[in-house]
């Protein structure tokens, strides 16, 4: 399964950003949106949610420097050389400013685009934000280990294998990446493992996430944000999307029975709630600070009988992680 199926609809191209050749992909029409992936991980990552967006807006979906198809930053400046190189290439596509969507490190990086360039961010998403968890030595012990010695390669190798067997799932993505390893689709494995498949440099963002604040800067964003976060989240535990969401002044939305590679786990539920999200930006004065339900009997906002429970307030998130 190439990348272009993995992406369905979407080119791929290549450009040279401040120096570094980096390979991204574009798809769709209508207002811009940048996808964000993780330490580790590549634009493949979003093969299951970047297609759903682009049915209704253009999407930009990078491999940031080292990772997947991109090369090393020749010149690395923490989280900024990440965010710098998102702005310069969104700039080349025509697409600023855009909505920005991240997922884990990919979160961080989008927190300094929006900190650092306002004018180049119309909305902010966060998507289990991992900048809270790698302050904990332990975090800081396995993003050294596993951006050193790389073991995802040896998975990476064999990731059509692995997008086969249940088993193997479970040994790859369980208890760390996914509540439900097995249930994991094909495409999603393969889009996951097709970074580590790739990647000549991750130490160098493994490093910058360690380094960073991104609790200092949450409170200095100035446009319109959400946090996603799913509520059997084992990696970055959802105390931390209700931390990220305080300090932005921003809803929370909850995706139960998902862990932390909730993008592909419940990849419906996520592109239902940025497509919601990302619609009312700009029409409505004030967006909800509180997690509320969405799609209510008699309310607006997302379908509930479509969605189901995609979002949950406080005691709900208790009970289902009680259960």
């Amino acid at each position: 399964m190439s990348e272009a199926i993995l992406l369905a609809g979407f080119e791929e191209r290549v450009a040279v950003i401040s120096g570094t050749p980096m390979r991204y992909f574009v798809g769709g029409s209508g207002s811009p949106v940048v996808l964000v992936h993780g330490l580790g991980g590549a634009a493949t990552n979003w093969t299951l949610v970047a297609p759903e967006l682009a049915r209704f807006r253009r999407v930009l979906v990078p491999d940031l420097p080292g990772h997947g198809g991109s090369a090393p930053a020749s010149a690395p400046e923490g989280l900024w050389s990440f965010a710098g190189a998102l702005a310069e290439l969104a700039e080349r596509e025509h697409m600023l400013p855009a909505a920005v969507v991240g997922h884990s490190m990919g979160c961080e990086v989008a927190l300094q685009l929006a900190v650092r360039r306002p004018d180049a961010v119309s909305a902010l998403v966060l998507v289990a934000a991992s900048g809270m968890v790698a302050k904990t030595w332990r975090a800081r012990f396995w993003i050294r280990l596993t951006t050193t010695l790389r073991p995802s390669r040896a998975a990476a190798r064999h990731r059509f294998r692995v997008a086969r067997s249940p088993g193997l799932k479970r040994v790859v993505f369980g208890g760390w990446g996914a509540h439900d390893p097995p249930a994991l689709s094909a495409e999603a494995v393969l889009g996951f493992l097709d970074g580590p498949a790739r990647a000549r440099d991750t130490a160098t963002a493994g490093r910058a996430l360690v380094a960073s604040d991104a609790l200092a800067d949450l409170a200095r964003v100035s446009c319109p944000s959400l946090v996603v976060w799913g509520a059997r989240d084992r990696l970055t535990p959802l105390e931390h999307g209700f931390e990220y969401a305080r300090r932005l002044g921003a809803p929370l939305r909850t995706i139960p029975g998902a862990g932390h590679l909730v993008i592909s786990e419940r990849p419906a539920e996520c592109a239902a709630l940025l497509r919601d999200f990302l619609d009312r930006v700009g029409e409505v004065h004030e967006l909800p600070l509180e997690p509320e339900a969405l799609g209510e009997p008699g309310g607006e906002g997302l379908n509930a009988e479509r969605l189901g429970r995609v979002v949950a307030p406080r005691d709900e998130v208790d009970a289902e992680l009680e259960g």
